[in-house]
């Protein structure tokens, strides 16, 4: 069992949930950070490219009212001055449309195509804004000393386009800013994975710390430790799952008891019938070796162990034959084989019977009963044996010119009741009085086998009955019967 106590740290749930959780977190968080710069790059390159395309159209449309006016010297102040205001401006290239009516003045022109050699882009970007169209290109160009952005917007004059401005900017300025966005982002990611693995640790102690516990606890209910409980009070299913364990252990722990129960009253019965059979046996025994050795030779003596050893004998037949009944009545699997049976009936029959016994003492038997028929399903016989006991029992105990009362009665179910005046019942031996072998220390009961309740509480019980019992000493005990009436017996069976 010790073995089983040992998991390695790999294995245990904790390191599992852990693990699991952890990288679950990371990978959502490093997918959300991509995402996250990939839309924020995008957003600034999309907002640079809106404010070039803007300045590019700016500048178009001053040079388009410079042409119109005649002022291309203003013009090109302006762009000296444009230069001179901030640092980011971006290249301004002018460039005349070889293929209008009417092109632009050379002198407002800085850039001829065929004096330069310009990236693919920049002439695509060119040729597209000779057609009247506004476009954007960006990548890295030797020509224009890194990585740039370029924007064409055409001249219009007169509903025809003259030629083109083209602004190249360098974006370094805006991987600085997209640079320190993501150090930003990615330092926020670190710190949010950090918080995200702590709140994994707790969430993932707070499964397997309990599953833990319900394991240990498991491991010593196996060890036959019924007392361990797991005294975890979550309202969740791991809640249900410990309280499941708890009443597991409790069930184990009445169990092991019942357990224990059983194998001392195995021993005590062993005991027990030792105990009966001994002295018969050795009476017996005795009484049979005096007649071998001719001891005894008068035959009234002789006779007279003779009579002895019947007596012994029948002594044991009949406490071989209750033991016998007792086993036969606790097995689970014996069935009593009932009928409707009138109770009526069955004190009529004692009372003629036990009328000889209860003469003897001058005890009188009163039987008091409402209906003339009381019925019930049951076996007869035991019923009768049943029955038989307690008055013997009653009559046995009850001094001489005394009562025992005998009532039928019936309310929500058949009620027996038998009462005597007899010396009663001590307080501390009435807890004790159905068990096999009890037997009081009175005189009275120095014959018995003390199997005679038991037998009597196990007829009851197969016939779904109740019995209580009430006494006080020197004032008499009764025995109260309670039983399911035919009718409702009935009744059950139709449902």
């Amino acid at each position: 069992m010790k073995n089983t106590k040992n998991v390695r740290i790999r294995n245990r749930l904790f390191f599992e949930v852990y693990i699991n959780y952890a990288i679950m977190l990371t990978m959502f968080a490093v997918l959300i950070g991509l995402i996250f710069m990939n839309l924020y790059e995008t957003a600034i390159m999309n907002d640079y490219r809106y404010k070039l395309e803007k300045q590019a159209l700016s500048i178009a449309k001053r040079m388009q009212q410079a042409i119109i006016n005649g002022e291309e010297e203003s013009y090109l102040e302006y762009l000296v001055i444009l230069g001179e205001l901030d640092d980011e401006v971006p290249d301004v290239y002018t460039i005349s449309n070889p293929n209008a009516s009417s092109p632009m003045n050379k002198s407002m022109e800085n850039v001829v195509l065929d004096d330069v050699e310009l990236p693919k882009d920049s002439i695509e970007v060119i040729d597209a804004a000779f057609n009247n169209q506004t476009q954007y290109r960006s990548g890295y160009y030797e020509t224009f000393g890194g990585v740039s952005a370029i924007v064409g917007n055409p001249i219009n004059v007169n509903g025809e386009v003259v030629g083109a401005v083209l602004l190249i900017s360098q974006v370094h300025g805006q991987d600085d800013i997209i640079n320190s966005s993501m150090h930003l982002i990615f330092l926020s990611a670190i710190v949010a994975l950090f918080i995200s693995f702590i709140i994994a640790a707790l969430f993932a102690n707070g499964i397997s710390a309990p599953i833990s516990k319900m394991r240990r606890t498991a491991l010593e209910l196996a060890d036959g430790k019924y007392q361990c409980k797991t005294d975890i009070t979550r309202k969740d299913e791991i809640g249900d799952l410990a309280r499941t364990i708890d009443v597991l252990a409790d069930e184990l722990a009445e169990n092991e008891k019942e357990r224990l129960d059983r194998e001392q009253m195995r021993v005590d019965f062993f005991a027990n019938v030792s105990h009966e059979l001994r002295t018969p046996i050795t009476v017996i025994r005795a009484y049979t070796e005096t007649l071998i050795d001719g001891v005894v030779t008068d035959k009234d003596k002789v006779a007279g162990y003779y009579d002895r050893i019947l007596l012994e004998c029948k002594s044991m037949e009949r406490l071989v034959g209750d033991l016998l009944l007792l086993s036969k009545m606790q097995n689970p699997d014996f069935v009593i084989e009932k009928e409707p049976v009138n109770i009526t009936q069955i004190f009529e029959d004692l009372i003629r019977s036990m009328h000889a016994i209860s003469a003897e003492k001058n005890i009188d038997l009163d039987f008091v009963k409402d209906e003339p028929f009381y019925m019930m399903m049951g076996d007869y016989d035991r019923l009768r044996q049943m029955f038989l006991i307690i008055l013997d029992n009653a009559i046995k105990f009850t001094e001489e010119n005394s009562t025992i009362h005998i009532k039928l009665s019936k309310k929500d179910r058949l009620i027996v009741s038998i009462r005597d005046e007899g010396i009663g019942i001590s307080e501390e031996d009435l807890p004790s009085i159905f068990d096999k072998f009890y037997k009081s220390k009175l005189k009275q009961n120095e014959k018995g086998s003390g199997l005679g309740l038991a037998i009597a509480k196990q007829i009851a019980l197969r016939h779904d009955g109740e019995i209580e019992v009430f006494s006080e000493p020197d004032l008499g005990t009764e025995f109260v019967f309670y039983f399911q009436c035919l009718e409702d017996y009935v009744e059950k069976l139709e449902l």
